[in-house]
């Protein structure tokens, strides 16, 4: 069944906190059935601009954020926040004009915010025409990141949403994930990539092997793969029909990465594709495609094709922490054996790779989280030959891409750079990984900890094996043992990272959906490995 969200309502941050059952309860009406129950605001029926698919922020630091927000129509963003739900005395942030430019959505730079500190936000979509004229306000609320060190930071991960034909089921409440997420009230939200599976059509009903049926919401843009912008920018609206996920991002900000289904399966530059499903085969034009919608519907820096509009980049959250996302898909190499013995591209290119470098020895955060959106150790493979992440297999000297990782990891090492831990996801399953130059080929590194996790609502998958190259330990992993297992049967992860502002221990806490804590390591802070 197609439908449209419902429109936004004002909640302060006690009533985002007891949960969005009311939205939640609409999550599978469309707005026409809204209307007619009478539960359409009175702008909407006016004509005003209305902003039914929420909003999110993103890249929030101690004094800065982005605020994101789609129109149905021709309008003015603005944004009002303050330092209490009751809006008595807001500060108002002019933001763009939205129109079909970027399919009516919008981004605003909230800067000069208060350190450690709750921002209630509300946006406003004005007539151009006549700035008098505004829909019903869209709220939300996040907090800045601490000065100091003393209340510590708490944030979620993961990734892969709707991959496999598993979309929006009403039948089980929709993305559960995200309400289960949203409960632990986190700082922010880390996505490791694959937001999106535009290379995924997602049909009504699909059979599950014990009999039942599972259904799924369905929209025009997702019943193809992605080729065109509107097929692109379909894919990311069909995510926000889900009022699980509209009320998390009104509580919770992201960091966002992609990986490759944001445009096609193991995607890498210059390919050429050979799927029939695809008239376009240039991945080059889709990756254009797919990169300008990715913009447009999260709150990101600009994604213009220069080195300032970048996909990489470090996001400072206080004395703390810092975000090194990484962006592993735009700047690889071809797919291949990974065998050669000089690579000097690899999986990040050499601007990225010297940029991370450069960046671990400037921070002075106490812990360094490597946002990596493949993992370094498991063999993740491209058909029957070829390696889609870093690790091929072979379990002496780094070969390929293994290369440039060594040189990243040869750096920590050498400049003594403490804290640095390694977040990912992408495998469909959750493990945990622990690298130790006593029991690999490659020696010349501090021992790390690379934690997997994932997916937040698509097929999971048995877990692949482990290149030995850098000596990885596999204290725990839970994966299926069997391809594509539905959400409906569970195998659905997430992390939880929290570092106490006193101590500065960081805890990783590896999460299933409805299950609690599989698994729980503790970091020391001031180490250069552990």
């Amino acid at each position: 069944m197609a439908i449209g969200p419902e429109s936004g309502r004002a909640v302060d941050r006690r009533a985002v906190l007891r949960g969005s059952a009311a939205a939640s309860a609409a999550m599978a009406l469309p707005t026409a059935a809204l209307t007619g129950l009478g539960a359409a605001p009175a702008q909407a029926l006016s004509g005003r601009p209305r902003a039914g698919w929420g909003v999110q922020v993103g890249d929030v630091t101690t004094s800065s954020g982005l605020v994101w927000v789609r129109s149905d129509r021709l309008a003015r963003m603005v944004v009002e926040t303050s330092a209490t739900g009751s809006f008595a005395r807001p500060r108002r942030w002019r933001g763009p004009l939205l129109g079909p430019g970027t399919d009516f959505t919008g981004t605003t730079a909230l800067r000069g915010l208060t350190p450690g500190a709750q921002v209630h936000y509300r946006v406003l979509l004005a007539d151009p025409d006549d700035p008098r004229r505004t829909g019903e306000p869209v709220y939300g609320t996040f907090r800045t990141a601490p000065a100091g060190r003393r209340h510590g930071v708490r944030f979620v991960w993961s990734g892969d949403l709707a991959g496999q034909g598993w979309g929006i089921n009403p039948d089980l409440g929709g993305y559960r994930v995200f309400e289960e997420m949203r409960r632990l009230d986190p700082d922010f939200f880390l996505c490791s990539g694959d937001n999106v599976y535009a290379d995924g059509p997602i049909a009504a009903t699909v059979a599950l092997p014990d009999g039942t049926t599972w259904r799924n919401i369905t929209t025009e843009e997702k019943s193809k793969v992605a080729e065109t912008l509107d097929e692109y920018r379909g894919n990311f609206r069909y995510n926000l029909l889900d009022a699980n996920l509209r009320a998390f991002n009104a509580q919770v900000p992201s960091i966002v990465q992609w990986d490759d289904h944001e445009v096609v399966n193991n995607w890498y530059p210059g390919e050429i594709l050979t799927d029939p499903r695809y008239t376009e085969k240039r991945v080059d034009v889709l990756a254009a495609r797919a990169r300008r919608a990715f913009s447009e519907y999260f709150p990101v820096p600009s994604l213009r094709p220069d080195r300032h509009g970048r996909m990489y980049r470090v996001v400072r959250h206080g004395p703390l922490l810092d975000v090194f996302a990484l962006d592993m898909r735009t700047h690889r190499n071809a797919n291949s054996p990974g065998r050669q013995s000089e690579d000097a591209q690899g999986i990040l290119g050499a601007e990225q790779s010297a940029w991370l470098k450069r960046e671990l020895s400037r921070s002075r955060a106490v812990w360094k989280v490597i946002a990596s959106d493949m993992p370094l150790g498991l063999v993740v493979t491209d058909g029957p030959t070829d390696v889609e992440a870093v690790a091929q297999g072979d379990p002496g000297a780094p070969l390929g891409r293994e290369l440039q990782i060594a040189e990243v990891l040869r750096h920590i090492k050498h400049r003594r750079i403490t804290g640095t831990v390694w977040l990912t996801a992408d495998v469909h399953y959750t493990s945990a990984q622990h690298y130790d130059p006593a029991r690999a080929a490659f020696q010349d590194f501090a021992p790390f900890w690379e934690f997997v996790t994932g997916p937040l609502n698509a097929g999971s998958f048995p877990a692949v094996k482990l290149d030995r190259t850098f000596g990885p330990e596999q204290p725990f992993v839970k994966a299926p043992d069997r391809a594509n297992v539905s959400p409906a049967e569970g195998f659905q992860f997430y992390g939880e990272v929290e570092i106490d502002g006193d101590s500065g221990e960081l805890t990783v806490r590896l999460r299933e959906v409805g299950g609690g804590v599989l698994f729980r390591k503790v970091l020391q802070p001031g180490r250069v490995g552990q």
